[in-house]
């Protein structure tokens, strides 16, 4: 089962390092997937993505405080804005761009009512 949770783990890793490339993608959450699934198949391998420089601060936040500091909330929102106008200017389907538009402001509202530092 071990080596279940830590495949788990660098899936999700390579799915947060696509995130960070594609709008649709989102990092954080399987950021935070990544470091269930490495507490549970590999101390090294959780204590390693806890404390990377770059992807360990959005997790220690999480975990420690559960705040989302400001300008990863701007970033997030910056991104949905853009993903939407890009959905616009594709001319996809108005059913669509209403799904999306309603799971980004579902998105929206959980990331803004956070707290921050």
């Amino acid at each position: 089962m071990k080596y279940i949770w830590i495949a788990g783990g660098w899936l999700c890793v390579g799915l947060a390092l696509l995130g960070i490339a594609l709008p649709l993608l989102p990092t954080t959450p399987f950021l935070l997937l990544a470091a269930l699934c490495f507490s549970r198949g590999s101390e090294r391998l959780y204590a390693w993505l806890i404390y990377h420089p770059k992807l360990g601060p959005p997790i220690r936040d999480w975990q420690t405080n559960k705040i989302i500091r400001r300008p990863v909330k701007l970033m997030a929102t910056v991104t949905m804005i853009g993903v939407l106008l890009l959905s616009f200017a594709l001319d996809l389907a108005f059913g669509v761009i209403a799904i999306q538009a309603a799971v980004m402001a579902g998105v929206l509202v959980f990331i803004w009512r956070q707290r921050e530092v």
